[in-house]
């Protein structure tokens, strides 16, 4: 089974509060990853920055979202338990809780305005999902725009003169470490007076990309 989003770990983590008893976010996750079988793999599986796994991120965002709307509490710094309005909501017996859910709550209102998150402005998103975290977002607008610098940067190799392109071979291979300095390599440069040369070497790069 995938990893669950945020939102649909909100009612899961509410439930397993319902005794009363304090807890702390490693129990949640525990409780969490077996509520939704989720494999080895699934429960190492890590952030883009590779801080935290993603199971504890989004167990930590549902747990602030069910706090702000004071469904939760904190009881001593890393433990909290569900409120008498959390036990509420419980035998009301909701199918789901979401953000949607929440935002009958005043104080969770008071929170998305405070957020620049209002009812009416899309929330950050991960492709078209609403129910990506704050770092999931962040991670993925992170590889947009370093996917676009990549192509980018192609574009204008593929496009440079054959002198550009040469020196920026040499320069590439002298930083990789291949021997040598950027200055020998700058007195070598065009010496061949062979374009073909030049052209095998393009070829070679751009296949490598």
């Amino acid at each position: 089974m995938a990893i669950p989003d945020y939102q649909t770990i909100m009612l899961p983590l509410l439930r397993f509060l319902e005794d009363e008893k304090e807890r702390n976010i490693g129990e949640v996750v525990d409780s969490l990853a077996e509520t939704f079988n989720l494999s080895t793999e699934e429960r190492q599986q890590l952030l883009g920055s590779g801080q935290q796994t993603v199971i504890r991120n989004r167990a930590g965002w549902a747990r602030t979202y069910l706090k702000k709307a004071g469904l939760i509490a904190s009881t001593r710094r890393g433990f909290f338990r569900i409120t008498e309005r959390g036990q509420k909501v419980l035998a009301s017996k909701p199918e789901r809780i979401d953000v949607k859910y929440l935002e009958r709550f005043p104080e969770f209102i008071a929170f998305r305005e405070l957020r620049h998150e209002r009812p009416d402005k899309p929330a950050a998103t991960v492709g078209n999902s609403s129910d990506a975290t704050p770092e999931e977002a962040l991670d993925l607008a992170y590889q947009r725009l370093r996917l676009d610098l990549e192509a980018e940067l192609l574009d204008r190799v593929k496009s440079a003169s054959p002198s550009f392109f040469e020196r920026l071979v040499v320069e590439l291979l002298v930083r990789m470490g291949y021997g040598g300095t950027l200055r020998d390599a700058g007195q070598a440069v065009g010496k061949s007076g062979d374009g073909e040369s030049t052209a095998s070497s393009r070829r070679i790069v751009l296949a490598s990309t």
